[in-house]
């Protein structure tokens, strides 16, 4: 893999070169615009608003819009300079937390942080550290011109490194519906909705799970390069089930059967 980015883990007095790879790939089936006559790929242009010019990239500057239609320039040096706030490329760690403190809702992106050569001992006893208390730092960092939340992890003898959104990026869940009259929930429903669960509980194996949606994708492309025909699946029968209780039970019966077998 290589790296996006390199920097240092700070926490108390010990520094760690590290570099910033990416954990994740995107595998969702790619598709481009074409041409309906020749299949001929699409472009896309930059051009300015006022006189639909074409900006060639190296005239292109960052704006920041202060009232509508009026804007301050910042050069990346600049934005670089702000985005560093005192943390100048370095994971500062400045608290250690239970991972369970922390709502998922939080999380932006995952990413591995592999040490240099000359920090590999380090590396080691903070990622031993982190994995014997099951702890987990909160950090700041700067990347690519704007500073972030994140947090620190250790997770099969490597150190993961997660992005965060910062508390008043997170959207309050208000909801009209949520907020009318309440509704009368029974035990018994809840009871229901409970054996559902107990039937559907097991332990998470990702060789389990695959993506069938790009599967389906792959394989109608092939049919397609093949000459054959692309039949569609049928769409599963609604049950009739209108009742709420009478749903839960058959619920329960199904993930009973599923469980079984």
């Amino acid at each position: 893999m290589r790296s996006i980015w390199k920097g240092a883990i700070s926490f108390g007095l010990v520094t760690i070169p590290v570099g910033l790879y990416a954990a994740t790939e995107n595998k969702r089936p790619k598709f481009r615009q074409l041409r309906d006559s020749d299949h001929s790929p699409i472009k896309y242009k930059r051009v300015a608003e006022t006189d639909g010019v074409e900006v060639p990239y190296e005239n292109i500057v960052k704006g920041y819009e202060i009232d509508k239609g009026r804007f301050v320039v910042f050069t990346s040096e600049e934005l670089a300079d702000i985005a560093k706030g005192g943390t100048g490329g370095v994971v500062d760690v400045v608290q250690f937390v239970d991972q369970a403190e922390i709502d998922p809702i939080y999380y932006r992106t995952t990413y591995y942080l592999a040490p240099e050569k000359t920090g590999v001992k380090a590396y080691r006893i903070l990622e031993k550290a982190l994995a014997e208390k099951n702890m987990i730092g909160l950090a700041k960092v700067a990347i690519r011109e704007r500073e972030y939340l994140a947090t620190l992890r250790a997770e099969e003898g490597v150190i993961l490194m997660e992005t965060m959104y910062w508390p008043d990026e997170i959207r309050e869940p208000a909801f009209e519906t949520l907020d009318a009259e309440e509704q009368e929930v029974r035990d018994e429903e809840v009871k229901m909705a409970e054996m559902i669960i107990d039937n559907l509980t097991g332990s998470f194996d990702p060789s389990a799970w695959n993506d069938e949606s790009r599967e389906a994708v792959e394989a109608a492309a092939q049919l397609k390069v093949d000459g054959r025909e692309i039949v569609a699946p049928e769409a599963p029968q609604a049950t009739g089930v209108v009742d709420l209780m009478e749903a839960l039970k058959a619920s329960v019966e199904a993930t009973k059967a599923k469980k079984a077998g």
